[in-house]
This record gives C-alpha cells, structure tokens and sequence, in this order.
C-alpha cells in the first residue's frame, strides 16, 4: 500500500525525495509589509493635496533641510536620480519649489521649498501628526523609537548590494 498524500517540502526534515530547505521569514517582505501597513494611512492624505509619497518625501526634506543641491534631495528622499529630475520639474512647475543659482558656485543649483510648497507642509502635518499619535498609541511610542534606531543601525550596515533609491 503507498501513501499517495502530498509531501510537505517546506519542512525544515529532509524526506527521501527532496534536500532539507531553511524556513525563514523574509525581512524584505516584512518591511515592505511595514511600510504599506504605515503608508496606507498617509497616502489618502497627500491625495488630498495632489501629493505623491515621491514628492511629500521631497518637500519634507527641504522643509527640514533648507536649501539643497538635487543629489543630496535625492540622498535624503531616497529616490534615484532619473525619477528625481522629472519630479523636480513637475514640482517647480507646480510652484512647489524654486530653484536658485549657488552663489560660491555658479554651476551648482540649489533647491528651496516655495511658500506654496511650506503651506503643502503645513496643512499635511496636522494630519500627519494624527496617524503618527495613532501609531504610537496603538504600537507604543517607546517600541516605534526602538524600531526606528533598530531600521537606522540596518540601513547602515549597507549590505552586500549597492545602496540606492526607490522609484
């Protein structure tokens, strides 16, 4: 008599017909899991304000930042370079940001927030503190904070691959 049940290959057992697999979660996948679970909470809000989650990144970074140079946009937003030119010409466009000549080198165009991209700030971040308060609430202030110094330790390992941006 032979057993025709299905064979669980996932199982960390070697059977006779296939070699022994790990079984391990996926950190990439859970980030990713992260991310979207956070995210789905924002995204709502910048459509609100005609905002992408690319361009809030952009205006959030020189909000804080001041004037920029566009790599270093692209550094602290973390978006590739090709994306960042079109979103910066649509942005201007938009009358979001401005931009403005280095006067230490002409060459160099600086990025500066417009007052129409500090009001985009000003009216997300009331709303933008409210889903962060939920956040804490629901997940622990401490335990987001750890988890932030816990993504910045691994963010800085910089592995293997290349660092890089998101499109």
């Amino acid at each position: 008599m032979t057993n025709d049940a299905p064979q669980d290959t996932t199982s960390p057992e070697k059977t006779k017909d296939s070699p022994p697999r790990e079984r391990r979660r996926s950190l990439a996948i859970g980030l990713l899991k992260a991310r979207e679970a956070v995210m789905s909470h924002f995204r709502p809000i910048l459509a609100d304000h005609d905002v992408t989650e690319q361009q809030w990144r952009v205006l959030r970074v020189l909000s804080e930042a001041g004037m920029l140079d566009a790599s270093e946009v692209a550094e602290k937003a973390f978006i590739l370079a090709p994306s960042l030119t079109r979103m910066l010409r649509s942005l201007e466009e938009r009358g979001l940001i401005t931009r403005h000549k280095d006067k230490d080198d002409g060459r160099r165009v600086l990025l500066a927030l417009a007052p129409a991209g500090q009001r985009v700030i000003q009216e997300v971040m009331p709303d933008s503190r409210r889903v962060y308060a939920d956040i804490d609430a629901r997940f622990g202030a401490g335990r987001v904070e750890d988890l932030l110094d816990m993504l910045e330790e691994l963010a800085a390992l910089k592995l293997e691959g290349k660092g890089g941006g998101e499109e």
